[in-house]
């Protein structure tokens, strides 16, 4: 039986970490999950609605980020653009 692993040493305790359902013992190797660690996971998940998970953000066109704003003429502009007529330029 050259193959076979031993057991794990009696005198080594098991690590354990408490749970919503009670204290349990980990496998050798891993170690219990730290408030560190839930933290670092919720903070690196994009940002979701309460209500509605599935929402779509709506863009954001208003003020300085709209696009089609920006395209628009005054009307100031609009009017020395425009060549005067012959009766609006009598007096």
């Amino acid at each position: 039986m050259s193959g076979a692993r031993s057991p794990a040493p009696a005198s080594r305790a098991l690590e354990s970490e408490p749970t919503e359902i009670g204290e349990q013992t980990l496998v050798i190797g891993v170690r219990p999950v730290t408030l560190a660690d839930r933290l670092a996971l919720r903070a690196a998940a994009p940002i979701a609605p309460k209500r509605n998970p599935d929402a779509r953000q709506k863009p954001c066109d208003l003020g300085l980020f709209d696009e089609v704003g920006r395209a628009q003429t005054d009307l100031v502009d609009l009017l020395k653009a425009t060549p005067l007529s012959d009766a609006a330029a009598e007096p």
